[in-house]
């Protein structure tokens, strides 16, 4: 008697809980596009690297890594892309551009929202 009415109540709270970590995921994952303006960077791109990673379970990320050669040191930048059925790859850039990248700093990465060219006068 007592199994009839603690299993499905445990398949029921289990259930809920699956559901509310998912949508944490979900919201995690719609919020990659969204990254706060900072800081500036502004270099040569030496490197660019672009794949698409898994997130979580069936939400997949596009992933775009450059170098940057700043005049003291190389810097490695991201993009994290949310990865839709019609999602087309970001990055138009190609190395050698000089470019100004909009961002923060997360650890040792610099998360970009936003980049320019930037066109030399000479």
């Amino acid at each position: 008697m007592v199994t009839a009415i603690v299993i499905p109540f445990l398949c029921i709270y289990f259930f809920w809980i699956t559901k509310k970590e998912m949508n944490k995921q979900k919201e995690k994952w719609l919020q990659l596009e969204n990254v706060v303006e900072e800081a500036i960077v502004v270099g040569v791109i030496k490197d660019i690297r672009e794949e698409r990673q898994r997130f979580y379970y069936h939400y997949y990320v596009i992933v775009t890594d450059l170098v940057v050669q700043t005049d003291h040191k190389s810097l490695r930048i991201r993009k994290m892309i949310p990865l839709f059925k019609n999602t087309q790859p970001f990055f138009h850039y190609q190395i050698g551009d000089k470019v100004r990248v909009f961002g923060n700093w997360k650890e040792d990465v610099f998360l970009f929202n936003r980049i320019e060219k930037i066109v030399d006068e000479d």
